[in-house]
């Protein structure tokens, strides 16, 4: 079940929000969220709400013994991380490794096809987080196995994130208020996000599909820089619009979850961009993987073999395939570059417009090769963006379908959500009416976008 779905806005929301509300008493309201959660992950999922539940218990009796103290906690720390990344390997990159393993053709092992869970990378890090956490000292060991299941399997953030750590909400499990202003901010949240992804992002997406589904012959320069464009902002309203709607949900059943993006293409620096893109998961590594290899203390030479891998992992987590590793590969390259350069505190406005040129520029090219099905797909498309002059009147016929009246208008309103046009509107008088009117206008469109189309497409449905 996806947040942009009839089903979730019509039966399920409403009918866990209204029980929520009223049902007495924050440990009632928690059975009540469990079972919900548990019932959402089974709608799409039923067999693997058992590896679910599986994960949950482990990492609960993980939890408990990395408190005690002696070895043996080192030794559970061990296995914790052994047992989580496992599962990741087994369910996300069984059959890519034995594909890649088979490719060497010095043996050949048979073909392994298992269905990925949905949401598994992101419950098994936040899973770990909390072991890692206890471990440090930094959280406190839930000695009530249902928070550790609350935590883990709270719908709004199970699927796609953000990834939470336990003690942002270790309070708030077991005693979080509800007020009819949050529940409303909530609302407005998550009808924003809601009205991103299926105003914005399902716009683009249609554009996207169509031209990378195009024979080769017909992709110009022109098409490739549509298909580019199109992609940059339909991942970003796809992926921020469902954080907004976690957030929205999240602030709805009374959990604050902190920010996920904070307008990215704002950047001027590659750096920059991953301070404001998905940050609950770059902070995730960089935590739990970044700072444990030594960060950027042990010289300039070990920091950029650390960045890098970093974002190889990056990579390889959105998936099992060459595209991504390479994508996160490609980051890490401009980070490494951006290592090298003088750091300077303040930057004027010309030095801050070829830096935001640079940044959408990088970005974009980037993009395109986490979305191809191939690398050589991913290649040709880039190699089209600089050199495909040859029109056809097929291509180029196929080019101008693209830039509808829809299409345009989309990608202007897309460009301007994408800016912080938002942080200056608040400060205006009368700005808490017109949201309210533009959300019950984006919910009353949303809801007819999605009861006339079957195309709903989800990015990070599967990661």
């Amino acid at each position: 079940m996806v947040f942009s779905s009839i089903t979730f806005l019509c039966v399920f929301l409403p009918i866990t929000f209204v029980l929520h509300w009223i049902l007495p008493g924050i440990r009632t309201k928690n059975i009540l969220l469990i079972i919900a959660s548990l019932l959402f992950y089974a709608y799409g999922e039923p067999v693997y709400v058992l590896l679910m539940l599986a994960s949950v218990l482990l990492n609960y009796i993980f939890g408990l013994t990395v408190n005690n103290k002696g070895r043996k906690r080192k030794w559970a720390l061990i296995l914790a991380v052994i047992v989580n990344i496992g599962l990741l390997v087994v369910f996300k990159y069984a059959g890519f490794l034995v594909e890649l393993v088979n490719s060497t053709g010095w043996v050949t092992l048979p073909a392994v096809q298992i269905a990925l869970p949905i949401g598994i990378s992101f419950f098994t890090f936040q899973a770990l987080s909390y072991v890692i956490d206890v471990y440090r000292g930094n959280a406190n060991p839930q000695k009530n196995p249902g928070k550790v299941l609350l935590y883990i399997s709270f719908f709004p953030q199970l699927i796609a994130g953000p990834i939470v750590k336990y003690h942002d909400i270790e309070e708030q499990i077991g005693g979080r208020r509800l007020t009819a202003e949050n529940a409303a901010l909530g609302m407005r949240r998550f009808i924003a996000g809601l009205s991103k992804k299926v105003l914005i992002s399902n716009v683009m997406g249609l554009t996207v599909d169509t031209l990378f589904a195009a024979a080769p012959e017909n992709i110009n320069i022109l098409s490739a820089w549509i298909a580019a464009v199109s992609y940059l902002l339909q991942i970003y309203f796809d992926f921020s619009g469902y954080s907004d709607m976690a957030l929205g949900l999240g602030r709805m059943f009374g959990f604050e979850f902190k920010e996920n993006f904070c307008y990215p293409y704002v950047s001027c620096s590659i750096t920059e961009f991953w301070r404001r893109w998905h940050i609950s998961l770059s902070g995730w590594f960089r935590e739990y993987l970044y700072f444990p290899l030594g960060g950027n203390r042990k010289g300039l030479v070990r920091t950029i073999i650390n960045k890098w891998i970093v974002f190889a992992c990056t990579g390889i987590w959105h998936g099992a395939n060459l595209t991504f590793l390479c994508w996160g590969l490609y980051h890490g390259f401009f980070m490494m570059v951006e290592e090298f350069l003088p750091k300077r505190r303040k930057i004027g406005s010309v030095g801050r417009f070829f830096g935001h040129l640079y940044a959408l520029l990088v970005v974009t090219v980037g993009f395109v090769i986490f979305r191809a099905d191939t690398l050589a797909q991913g290649f040709f498309f880039v190699s089209r963006m600089f050199t495909g002059f040859e029109f056809s009147a097929p291509g180029l016929s196929l080019a101008v379908q693209q830039l509808t009246p829809l299409w345009i208008a989309v990608f202007i309103a897309a460009c301007i959500a994408a800016s912080p046009v938002k942080v200056h509107l608040e400060k205006k008088r009368g700005y808490r009416t017109a949201a309210w009117l533009c959300s019950i206008a984006g919910l009353v469109l949303c809801m007819l976008s999605l009861s006339g189309s079957t195309y709903n497409p989800f990015i990070y449905f599967r990661f």
